[in-house]
Formats: C-alpha cells, sequence, structure tokens
C-alpha cells in the first residue's frame, strides 16, 4: 500500500453512505481506496476550517526550497552522470 496522508481510510463501496463515514471521520480527512490504492481524499469542512491560509513569508519560502535541494541533491548528481 502506498503512502497515506491520513490514518482514517475508506474504500469506494463505504463512500456509498457519505454520512456514514463523515460522522465516523469526525474532523479528519478519510482516504479514499480502491483495490488498496489510493483514489482521493475525502476531506470535511471541519478539517479545512482548523487550517490557518496565510502567504508564505520569503525566508520560508528559501529554507523550503533548501531543504527540498537537500534531499534532491544526490538523485540530481547521479541523473547528471548518466
Amino acid at each position: 500500500m502506498e503512502h497515506l496522508l491520513t490514518h482514517k481510510t475508506v474504500s469506494l463501496t463505504e463512500l456509498r453512505d457519505p454520512a456514514k463515514v463523515l460522522e465516523e471521520a469526525g474532523s479528519s480527512p478519510v482516504a479514499v481506496l480502491n483495490r488498496n490504492k489510493v483514489v482521493g481524499y475525502f476531506v470535511p469542512v471541519a478539517a479545512v476550517d482548523e487550517l490557518s491560509f496565510e502567504p508564505a513569508q520569503q525566508e520560508d519560502i528559501m529554507r523550503a526550497l533548501a531543504e527540498t535541494q537537500k534531499e534532491m541533491q544526490p538523485v540530481l548528481n547521479y541523473l547528471r552522470d548518466k
């Protein structure tokens, strides 16, 4: 099974009753699976309401890019040699 972004899962069959899925999910997102593969996420409004959407500052963006580059550099070096 692939990496999930939530701890809760339902099958497409279980999603036929979305009210039950919402009730069991509470305020957490639910991964929707089809034959044990993620096909999407069912996200209740309560999960989105808890999020804070603020513009990123320049320093936050630069820090994220630097961290990503550290992770990707070995792959880039490998590909450069090919």
